[in-house]
């Protein structure tokens, strides 16, 4: 494949495929950028979004390195682990099975490196959309029903630098990194979001209607704060 260097990117690989009808930039398992294009596209399309699009490729690159460092039985969310097995194999392989998720380390790698980091990240991603999709719509319509709130539906995410979010519309977002938190920290943060349905704003307000549902809403917000939301 044609590769382009780029002074602050690196290498950048471009595929050419028959399904793409327009230039998109992701990230390859090795941490480069690879850009897809139609078969017969410039390559000069690419350099372009590559100058224009500057601050957004940013944001994908950085979301896409892991911010945990792994290590052999460590905890994965609420019922998951990380088991490390040494292999022959020439490449790393991670594998869910039930609830552990198997890394198959070769002689050569170290379990951190950004390499194995990243494959380790995609099953741990799996893993925690899998808890947080049994576990956070339950809790949130107990939490909703419990406290008299109404929505109109809750979606998950991985990519946002925030807990959760609400729209104006009543959709409440949660990031499927809750799972990663003690439980007194995720009803705070399912009822901080629901305490928007009512109120779109931090007022004095909404603040005494967090208070009815989270007494201690205080001390888990500033708990809260030493955590992150990334994965």
């Amino acid at each position: 494949m044609p590769i382009i260097h780029d002074d602050e990117f690196g290498k950048i690989t471009i595929r050419r495929s028959p399904r793409a009808s327009q230039v998109r930039v992701r990230v390859a398992p090795d941490g480069t950028l690879r850009a897809s294009l139609p078969l017969y596209a410039p390559t000069f399309l690419v350099k372009r979004l590559l100058k224009t699009s500057r601050e957004e490729l940013r944001a994908i690159l950085a979301q896409a390195q892991p911010t945990e460092q792994y290590s052999d039985g460590m905890r994965i969310g609420k019922s998951h682990s990380l088991i490390v097995r040494p292999s022959s194999l020439n490449q790393v392989r991670v594998s869910r099975h039930g609830q552990q998720l198997i890394v198959e380390l070769p002689t050569h790698y170290q379990l951190n490196d950004p390499l194995v980091a990243r494959t380790i990240r995609d099953q741990v991603i799996s893993a925690l959309r899998l808890e947080a999709k049994s576990y956070l719509p339950k809790r949130l319509d107990f939490l909703a029903q419990k406290l008299g709130f109404t929505y109109e539906r809750v979606r998950f995410s991985h990519a946002s630098g925030r807990w959760g979010s609400c729209s104006s519309s009543g959709t409440i977002s949660l990031n499927i990194a809750l799972m990663k938190l003690p439980f007194e920290l995720i009803d705070y943060v399912i009822i901080h979001e629901l305490s928007h349905t009512q109120h779109m704003n931090h007022s004095t307000s909404f603040w005494e209607l967090v208070q009815q549902g989270d007494p201690d809403y205080r001390l888990h917000r500033r708990m809260l704060k030493a955590e992150n939301p990334s994965i």
